[in-house]
């Protein structure tokens, strides 16, 4: 019975200041979120419920990082109120451990570390999507039209706007001028000068009409073509003049969300792992390409023929896939500089010292015709044995056995391992023209394959950053989940060694183990981005540093000691500060 009413106690004791502390830690991140994004929204004329849309989705993506920071507040400031006003003690005496105690507090822990994970899985994604595509739409929206007195106006495209004088009534206009480059392309420059007027919105706010009176519109038309025939300047006074604009361009619009999917932001857990397998498949292509463009120019070279994708299957005529003793036969290369180079030095090279191979021929069927007779050739007695002497069969086994040398010597892959005169004697077999156009097919084959592969070397390092962050994500997701259980193991074992309570020192000393997990993960992220350590052990790096520290806090306040020991560094400091004294004295002896 003891037991349920201390878990109730303590229960009521967390739920109040862990709720403050949580909104106090949401406001406090959200108003860091609006001074980043403070330039685009002001002067946007956007509605209240738009911002508090945006506000909205952003709350939500501050869930994960909120929860552990009101966690320790919430736990440092319950037990060190209880250590400060005894009742912790008390527990103690009556034979309940601190882990007792803590024990509702662990499975709050635990509880807000599944809704961490929850909201960083599942709903986090959606709302960064909302937010991600609002926030775009808005980037993109005019600001809100102002014409003010003696200012020009370029808010709307290919026109400038000056108004010399403006009433009260926001109105009536005078003194206006216009610049009007709407045919600027064909060299066309106009100019609207009017005394007085008016400016009004019209169906709906969709429209921008301004009504000018007693004015002249300029026309001056530049030389343009071959001919530069001189055109006139043209001048016209008008009694009424209205020019409407369009306001369409100063709306909120709205994106197709879709556009903003592949986000890591946006990404759950299992969409992280999918762009991870997909970015190690890219990365295996495009060293396919590179491998197989360099094959491209080393015919005797094999190249790599693995399918990573449906889309770079080899695909095979209907005659391929019915032939039975269809293999795979090596294509001849489309490269023209290959095909040149490989032709240039066949035209000196007999067909005598290397044959030409033939490529296996499709297999067909033939139908025996009906009115073929056979004939049987069979002997109707067997041979008779012929009975060699020994010398007779000595000389055929030496017969047979020079013929099989020679057949061996004559072999291609012989005949190959002999001694190479080298390049330079096969080049000096050239004559001129062939010799110059050998180099410049071989220099162009070289230019080939150095840029592809300085190509590659320069979109890699992106991809593999690109995978990288995808991997840190995914195990951060699970990291700040599990911080939210190591920071109950640091808040409220420190609460019961500092035994203050409130909101003062309490937060001082929750806030230096907050920065320094922000630290630590800011840290982290940078080191996994520069390829130092591997990105999933970056993502668990904070929750490895912080649990050591945790169970030594734990420890130390079961034990009801200090954070620090003191009386050691204290004896330390005595032992050195005597044998200090001790070296003076003795030296003043020995002066004496």
């Amino acid at each position: 019975m003891i037991f349920k009413r201390l878990d109730k106690l303590m229960v009521k004791s967390f739920a109040g200041p862990f709720v403050v502390t949580f909104g106090i830690a949401v406001f406090v991140l959200m108003m860091q979120v609006l001074w980043v994004y403070l330039d685009d929204i002001a002067g946007k004329g956007l509605g209240f419920f738009t911002v508090l849309e945006l506000m909205a989705y952003k709350c939500v993506g501050l869930v994960p990082l909120a929860l552990p920071l009101a966690l320790l507040i919430s736990s440092v400031m319950v037990l060190g109120g209880m250590a400060e006003h005894y009742e912790l003690s008390s527990f103690k005496s009556a034979g309940t451990s601190l882990l007792r105690v803590m024990r509702p507090l662990i499975i709050f822990g635990v509880i807000s570390s599944a809704v961490s994970f929850t909201c960083a899985d599942y709903i986090i994604p959606a709302a960064n999507l909302q937010f991600g595509a609002r926030m775009y739409d808005i980037q993109q929206k005019k600001p809100t039209l102002s014409m003010e007195p003696g200012v020009f106006n370029d808010d709307f495209s290919q026109s400038a706007i000056r108004l010399g004088e403006r009433s009260d009534n926001g109105r009536d206009i005078a003194d206006i001028l216009i610049y009007d480059h709407t045919k600027a392309s064909t060299g066309d420059l106009g100019q609207i000068v009017a005394k007085t007027g008016e400016m009004y919105a019209e169906n709906g706010g969709d429209y921008f009409v301004m009504k000018l009176y007693d004015g002249y519109q300029y026309s001056e038309r530049r030389n343009t073509g071959k001919n530069r025939s001189s055109l006139p300047f043209v001048r016209t006074h008008f009694e009424s003049y209205t020019k409407v604009f369009d306001l369409s361009q100063f709306k909120l619009g709205k994106t197709n969300e879709t556009l903003f999917r592949t986000n890591r932001s946006m990404l759950a857990t299992w969409q992280l792992q999918e762009g991870v397998d997909s970015i190690d498949i890219d990365i295996a292509v495009r060293k396919q390409t590179i491998s197989n463009h360099v094959v491209n120019y080393l015919p005797l070279a094999r190249k790599d023929t693995t399918v990573y994708r449906e889309k770079f299957a080899p695909e095979f005529s209907a005659e391929e896939e019915g032939d039975p003793n269809f293999r795979t036969r090596e294509t001849t290369d489309t490269t023209a500089d290959q095909s040149s180079i490989k032709t240039t030095v066949d035209q000196k090279v007999s067909t005598e010292t290397r044959p030409q191979r033939k490529l296996p021929q499709p297999f067909t069927r033939t139908k025996t015709p009906n009115n073929i007779v056979r004939i049987n050739n069979a002997p109707t007695e067997k041979p008779k044995k012929v009975v060699k002497s020994k010398d007779e069969a000595r000389a055929e086994l030496v017969y047979r056995q020079e013929q099989a040398k020679q057949r061996a010597i004559d072999n291609q892959l012989v005949r190959r391992a002999r001694d190479w005169p080298g390049m330079e004697s096969m080049m000096d077999s050239l004559d001129k023209t062939t010799f110059t156009r050998v180099i410049n097919r071989a220099r162009s084959a070289s230019r080939s394959i150095t840029s592809q592969a300085q190509s590659t070397l320069r979109i890699l390092p992106g991809v593999r950053e690109s995978r990288v962050k995808h991997i840190y994500d995914l195990h951060m997701k699970y990291s700040m989940a599990l911080v939210c259980i190591i920071f109950i193991f640091i808040g409220a074992p420190m609460g019961a060694i500092v035994r203050k309570g409130g909101f003062g020192y309490p937060i001082l000393v929750s806030i230096i183990f907050f920065v320094i997990f922000i630290i630590l993960t800011i840290f982290c992220r940078k080191l996994a981005e520069s390829f130092v350590v591997n990105a999933a052990f970056a993502g668990w790096l904070p929750c490895v540093i912080l649990f050591p520290v945790s169970l030594y806090i734990t420890s130390r306040a079961l034990k009801d000691a200090k954070l620090v020991n003191t009386d050691a560094i204290n004896q330390l400091f005595q032992w050195v500060k005597g044998r200090v004294k001790k070296n003076k004295t003795g030296d003043g002896a020995q002066v004496q």
